[in-house]
């Protein structure tokens, strides 16, 4: 918002020009909020949790920017952040009895397609597999994640991503082959 002296009020409240933080969550932002909502709905089945989700994360991250070591490693910290958010949201589903039913109620073009029929089955058979084998899967198959960004993102080693991985391929080729 401008000033009648021309200056930008940022984020942070203050009269003042927007900082680099400011900057650089602005522009993370506009870049990766779609990929990172996706891959909150893919994670809870629900878009206005999911849309939550990630605002919160942005919003951790600009209040965090000063402590970020490095800003290259800003996006990992958002996707880790997010994931984190869905594992919380899960979680109180959980104590509280509610499991989203997710994808039958959901409202964009985005979510159209991933109703398809195929997509659907495994989308549903990803809300089977445990925490960690489903987030190994999104990031891998879905946000096409290298195994190093992976491990980075989840805090685990390369080799539990890698074994992780392979077990929920296989627990979730059951699941489908079940299902059909």
């Amino acid at each position: 918002m401008n000033t009648p002296h021309g200056d930008v009020v940022g984020l942070s409240g203050s009269l003042d020009r927007p900082d680099d933080s400011e900057n650089a969550v602005i522009d993370l932002y506009r870049m990766h909020v779609l990929g990172l909502t996706r891959l909150a709905i893919v994670m809870l089945g629900d878009r206005a949790t999911a849309e939550d989700v990630v605002q919160d994360a942005f919003c951790g991250l600009y209040t965090h920017w000063r402590r970020l070591s490095d800003p290259a490693k800003a996006l990992p910290y958002l996707r880790s952040s997010v994931l984190n958010g869905c594992r919380n949201h899960r979680r109180r589903w959980h104590r509280a009895g509610r499991e989203p039913t997710g994808w039958e109620n959901a409202e964009s073009a985005e979510s159209a397609v991933l109703l398809a029929e195929e997509h659907r089955q495994v989308l549903a058979g990803l809300q089977v597999l445990p925490a960690r084998q489903r987030e190994a899967l999104v990031l891998r198959f879905y946000l096409e994640l290298a195994e190093p960004e992976i491990a980075q993102t989840m805090g685990i080693s390369q080799g539990t991503v890698k074994s992780t991985t392979s077990r929920a391929l296989a627990t979730l080729g059951r699941i489908l082959r079940e299902e059909t």
